[in-house]
């Protein structure tokens, strides 16, 4: 029971940190990039920057320097949640077992009367606006905005978001804003002093100090599907004690020089506030996702394609391994990378490009960095013996093309105006597509009882995606016409017959 209330409050944190509160690498721009780190002190050495054993803390070290880089570059987001997403489309996100765990009060929040309101924090990653935050603090929101540090408020636009890793992307209309630089989680050590910069519970502007915890945890609070209802969550998360509390979510985590580590994202919390443990996405994943989001439109998910188990003493006794570091593997998917590489069943993998993996979690950050295409170097031990094998990624489709999103454009056709979705709609209506209808009455759909902001998603039994399969699907349509189905911006479906007599 404690175990289980226990992964609940991990699961109420994360939700709450968004919009359930009170209420890249390469790519961005280059300025940001290229910057220096500028140290204030001279005199004084950060123990981010050293990493051997007989350095020593100095004495009167402070946090002031990287408080006063992060602060302007850390952003309030402010969503809000319609009628109808109050009801039902915020209510999709509760895990029921919240509702057991607070009662029915928790149930009435959602059935209030008007907009529902909610709160996070945002990171600026680059001065012309982008700005990342989690994707369970924006999910669903009918309006997203953003309060500054100087207390500008912004309205923000959807860029894309990956619920694979909870990281999304803004976009405020705004120059010469303070950002934040990636820094290398990677080099990131257990013991090393960290910042966590957010706003939590509404207060603006809170930095709280406190140290890495441990590295790559994996604590089951992403609950991503795909297509065959398969988690895809990735949970490698670096866990600290910083302070981190309801709001906090999609804020910043920075070492000692005011470099991004990592966007924090949930705590461990059996009453839905701080309790000692929290944990943020490292910084190694978010620039990749981001990356990817502002390039092709969507994320490239790299798949090695194993079935794997973590070794422990049991496993080890039982298949007479002589370690308890890696992971054993299984068995290895069809058309996988892996079974290409010569990975077979009873390996176990100990490093993905020389770095160690002793965990699931560990080796799915290692992949998750890389795109289909790309090529890994995978070492295993086999019979006890060392073996290192060159792997190269593909995608869950089992190739290593690229997938870019197009953009759709808008049609018009007889009369009607069908336009594309944006991603804030697509992600509020959790759809993958549709085409949107405007000017009906100067039409020849006037008189089938659709209104203007009728979203169509399918003609008869046929998925529409974008406004040009509308005009495909209704130019092909005979004398018996079509079915025409869709949904209302407030969630009302409809059905509505064309060319039916």
């Amino acid at each position: 029971m404690k175990a289980r209330q226990f992964m609940l409050g991990l699961v109420l944190s994360a939700m709450m940190g968004g919009g359930m509160a009170i209420g890249g690498y390469k790519l961005l721009d280059d300025n940001n990039q290229s910057q220096e780190v500028q140290l204030q002190n001279k005199d004084v050495r950060y123990s981010s920057l050293l990493h051997n054993s007989d350095v020593k803390v100095p004495e009167g070290l402070n946090f002031i320097v990287a408080a006063e880089k992060v602060t302007p570059a850390v952003v309030h987001v402010m969503t809000e949640y319609g009628r109808q997403a109050s009801r039902s489309g915020r209510g999709e996100l509760m895990d029921p077992f919240l509702r057991d765990f607070f009662g029915e009060d928790l149930g009435n929040f959602h059935q209030r009367q008007g907009p529902s309101m909610g709160s996070g924090s945002g990171v600026i990653i680059s001065s012309n606006g982008y700005i990342v935050t989690n994707n369970h603090v924006i999910d669903k929101a009918d309006k997203i905005e953003v309060v500054l540090d100087d207390k500008r408020r912004l309205e923000a636009t959807l860029v894309g978001t990956d619920p694979s890793t909870d990281i999304a992307v803004l976009k405020v209309k705004a120059d010469n804003l303070t950002t934040v630089r990636y820094g290398n989680s990677d080099n990131v050590k257990v013991g090393e002093w960290v910042l966590a910069v957010g706003n939590p519970f509404n207060l603006n502007s809170t930095v709280t100090a406190g140290i890495i915890s441990a590295k790559g945890r994996s604590v089951g609070i992403i609950q991503a599907t795909d297509e065959k209802n398969q988690n895809t969550g990735i949970e490698s998360f670096l866990q600290t004690d910083a302070a981190v509390n309801p709001g906090n979510s999609g804020g910043a985590l920075v070492n000692l020089n005011g470099d991004l580590i990592g966007i924090n994202t949930a705590i461990a919390s059996r009453r839905g506030s701080f309790e000692g443990y929290s944990f943020a996405v490292p910084s190694s994943i978010v620039s990749k996702v981001v990356d990817d989001l502002l390039k092709y439109g969507e994320v490239q998910r790299a798949l090695l394609g194993v079935r794997m188990q973590e070794v422990n003493a049991e496993l080890a006794k039982e298949k007479k391994i002589k370690t308890l570091n890696g992971v054993y593997v299984v068995s290895t998917t069809e058309n996988s990378a892996a079974k290409a590489a010569g990975i077979e069943q009873g390996d176990v993998i100990t490093h993905i490009n020389n770095n160690p993996v002793n965990t699931s979690a560990q080796l799915q950050e290692q992949v998750a960095r890389y795109r289909p295409g790309d090529k890994i170097k995978v070492t295993v031990l086999r019979d006890n013996e060392p073996k290192t094998v060159t792997a190269t990624l593909r995608n869950r489709m089992g190739d290593t093309n690229v997938v870019k999103h197009v953009e759709a454009k808008a049609v018009t056709f007889s009369g009607a105006r069908f336009e594309p979705l944006t991603k804030q709609e697509l992600n509020k209506l959790n759809l993958e597509g549709g085409a949107k209808i405007s000017n009906i009455k100067s039409s020849e759909f006037r008189n089938t009882g659709m209104e203007d902001g009728f979203i169509i998603t399918r003609i008869d039994k046929t998925k529409v995606t974008k406004p040009q399969d509308v005009e495909k699907l209704l130019k092909d349509a005979g004398e018996e016409g079509v079915l025409v189905e869709g949904i209302y911006p407030d969630g009302r479906r409809a059905y509505y017959p064309i060319g039916r007599r």
